[in-house]
């Protein structure tokens, strides 16, 4: 597979593979630059809601579209729409889907409606992060928990706009959302690699310490991830498609386009529970 890096170790521009015709070595080929780099970029594809769904089945299992918000429509469960028009911004630094027991492996994500300007979208490399912090901050934030909560996000949505009745993820229809434990430091399955595990999105504090130790620990960590030196910044091209690493990131999109509309349709791989430093 062909690409271009966007940073040393970080990002990349894959050129020659048309996401409609994929064969198994090209999967295999995005799969294994998936962890290696994190987040992929494939430029001037023709994918529909369809398209989307029959590549993510070649990359990985798929979810519903979000545990609370449902799919774009009745025909594509597993298509979340990411609307402007219906408050579907993303203008805050977070990893998918955190505050469920088993967050998504990836996202899979293409541009459907892009604003004649801005609407950019960040990465931020959680293990590159973690390795550039200290190693006395590494050995203090890898011995601890932190709580992800999706009431702060959707919690109103689920009981005003769905009547308590969500999707159903991990075999269980969502009814509320209890928050849930992770450790603050990843351990990727697949490298080995540790990576920071918490994100201003979904998570509440720090478990064990108090409310100002979290607070402080927590804006070290989430100053320390967003550095511009661990980010790529993606400007979107129609027919633009974006697919990352949901145990290593975290993402921002820019809300910088005014009343111009932008619509953005994703999928998320069915995932494994977080594990710590100890196991």
């Amino acid at each position: 597979m062909i690409f271009d890096q966007l940073s040393p170790h970080f990002g990349a521009i894959v050129h020659g593979i048309d996401l409609t015709k994929v064969s198994d070595a090209d999967v295999a080929d995005i799969r294994a630059a998936l962890v290696e780099r994190k987040v992929l970029f494939f430029r001037e594809q023709t994918l529909d809601d369809d398209g989307q769904i029959s590549l993510g089945r070649r990359i990985g299992e798929l979810t519903a579209s979000h545990p609370v918000v449902a799919g774009v429509d009745a025909e594509h469960p597993e298509v979340y729409a990411l609307d402007s028009t219906d408050n579907g911004f993303a203008d805050v630094w977070h990893t998918d889907v955190t505050f469920m027991r088993r967050p998504p492996l990836g996202s899979i994500l293409r541009a459907v409606t892009l604003p004649p300007t801005g609407g950019d979208t960040n990465w931020a490399d959680a293990q590159l992060a973690y390795d550039s912090l200290s190693p006395a901050v590494q050995e203090l934030v890898s011995t601890l928990t932190a709580v992800h909560d999706g009431n702060r996000e959707f919690g109103y949505y689920l009981a005003q706009r769905r009547n308590g009745q969500g999707n159903e993820w991990d075999g269980e229809v969502v009814t509320k959302l209890d928050p849930i434990e992770h450790p603050v430091i990843r351990v990727h399955p697949e490298t080995g690699r540790r990576g920071i595990f918490v994100n201003p999105g979904f998570t509440s504090h720090i478990v064990g310490v108090s409310e100002f130790e979290s607070r402080a620990i927590l804006d070290l960590l989430y100053a320390h991830l967003t550095k511009p030196e661990h980010i790529v910044r993606h400007r979107w091209a129609p027919g633009d498609v974006a697919i990352w690493d949901n145990r290593s990131t975290a993402h921002y999109a820019n809300r910088d386009y005014g009343t111009e509309r932008r619509v953005m349709h994703r999928i998320t791989l069915r995932g494994d529970v977080p594990v710590g430093v100890n196991g």
